[in-house]
């Protein structure tokens, strides 16, 4: 044991401040699927089974503007494309000993957080200590979409769009560090927001739904993104092992 951290209480410690993050932002969720239609318990089994903010935020604009299942389908796989690296990286990390039926069952709880926290360990990571680690951040999830949505189904219109707003400030603050930090990314980040207000108010572009827009614009940019400035990321990691 003393390589290995597989204790499921320092799992729910190590969970805590992702469990309380989750909630608030997950309350935001809950209004926001009950302002594009779904249910309380349509909300509730959302967040039960798709740990993912981004993915999640997109699925119910697809749905709320009655979106085909192939636009579900692509939107879905390239937001969520990340988790399988995630996934893959962190398959490093883990006890050899883990059971395969585990890794299974578990690595549907992966998410950024939980990803850094368990790669961030000094010793190999057991099931015990992981699935300590999802327990709470699921139920913060969960539990805060439930009292979003139930929050939203009865307060004022303008209460629950200033709260819904609160997701949409998550994702702003995840990009704006690294915006500030890399020219590159700034760059890709401003084309895809060009993209997507072309496609939102050009009148050519009014057939297309919400769904493959916000693909379209996610893929072009990082396209341009990869090819534009593959020449500079080559240079950065250069340097990196110099100074390595």
């Amino acid at each position: 044991m003393a390589n290995k951290k597989d204790s499921f209480l320092d799992g729910i410690k190590a969970g805590i401040p992702i469990s309380l993050g989750y909630f608030s932002v997950s309350f935001s969720f809950g209004i926001i699927a009950i302002l594009s239609g779904l249910s309380i318990w349509q909300a509730a089994i959302l967040s039960m089974t798709n740990l993912t903010s981004a993915g999640q935020v997109a699925g119910v604009g697809i749905m709320a503007a009655s979106g085909s299942l192939i636009e579900m389908a692509i939107s879905q796989f390239v937001i969520n494309i990340r988790y399988s690296l995630m996934a893959i990286s962190l398959s490093q990390k883990i006890d050899k000993k883990f059971p395969f039926l585990l890794r299974f069952f578990l690595s549907a709880g992966i998410t950024d957080e939980i990803f850094g926290v368990a790669m961030g360990t000094k010793n190999s990571v057991g099931p015990r200590f992981l699935a300590g680690l999802i327990a709470l951040p699921f139920i913060g999830w969960t539990s805060g979409t439930i009292l979003g949505a139930i929050g939203g189904s009865f307060l004022p219109e303008y209460i629950t769009n200033a709260l819904a707003i609160g997701i949409f400030g998550m994702f702003i603050a995840i990009v704006i560090p690294e915006v500030k930090k890399s020219p590159p990314i700034a760059i890709v980040c401003a084309i895809s927001v060009v993209l997507s207000c072309i496609f939102k108010f050009a009148p050519i572009f009014q057939n297309i739904s919400s769904g493959f827009a916000y693909i379209i614009s996610a893929v072009l940019a990082t396209l341009f993104g990869v090819f534009a400035f593959k020449d500079a990321n080559s240079t950065e990691s250069s340097k990196e092992e110099t100074h390595g």
